[in-house]
């Protein structure tokens, strides 16, 4: 599903904040004319009050006052474009895609999945798995002799445990064919289930997992 509850909530209080601003300057600029005119009907004929300075003062205000409005305007806008903006990414629910995050959403019903790629062919590859806390729960062999491929994870450990739903990640260790350490990147794999507007920025929840549509680097069906 697609949410907009936080970006409301802050506009709503970004437009709060903009009303007290403008009710507070309002009122100040009332008092200034209250005092500005009676100064000037008690001022001393002989030696009248200079017109530069309360003249500065109400240009101050008027310049306050429109940014008071700009800012309003802006918010106003940056809320209209983080809806637009959400509205267009609920077309990614139900599609499999690919983040540059290792990270991946483990469940009862999906495991974790993700790819890998090297710049030279991976005779043997070595895939140590992570959770949430950093802590190692799975060191296991993948099949390799490419350039490039899968892994898919269903929480079965090589020692028996069944790991809980949650976040895992992975580090991969890859060497070639003559043994040489080979840099391997892993991608996180799995199918978007819901979208999410938060401080502007739009979240994805794949397999469980949340993580930055900004990080999404492939969009499959």
């Amino acid at each position: 599903m697609t949410s907009i509850a936080p970006t409301t909530a802050t506009s709503a209080v970004s437009a709060a904040t903009a009303t007290t601003a403008g009710a507070k300057l309002s009122a100040d600029y009332t008092m200034f004319l209250k005092l500005l005119t009676a100064q000037m009907q008690n001022q001393d004929p002989l030696d009248p009050m200079d017109t530069a300075q309360y003249t500065q003062q109400l240009v101050q205000y008027s310049q306050v006052e429109q940014s008071i409005e700009q800012n309003t305007t802006l918010k106003s806008i940056l809320a209209s474009l983080g809806t637009q903006n959400l509205t267009q990414a609920s077309a990614l629910i139900g599609k499999t895609v690919e983040s540059a995050d290792a990270v991946s959403g483990l469940s009862e019903a999906t495991p974790a999945q993700w790819s890998w790629t090297a710049d030279r062919t991976v005779a043997a590859l070595t895939a140590r798995i992570t959770d949430a806390a950093g802590k190692t729960v799975d060191t296991r062999t993948v099949d390799a002799g490419d350039l490039s491929g899968g892994i898919r994870w269903d929480g079965t450990t090589t020692s028996g445990r069944t790991m809980p739903p949650g976040e895992y990640g992975i580090a991969l260790e890859g060497v070639d064919a003559s043994g040489n350490a080979l840099p391997v990147t892993a991608h996180a794999i799995g199918t978007v289930s819901d979208v999410e507007l938060a401080n502007g920025a739009i979240t994805v929840t794949i397999n469980g997992a949340k993580m930055p549509a900004s990080s999404l680097v492939r969009i499959g069906q």
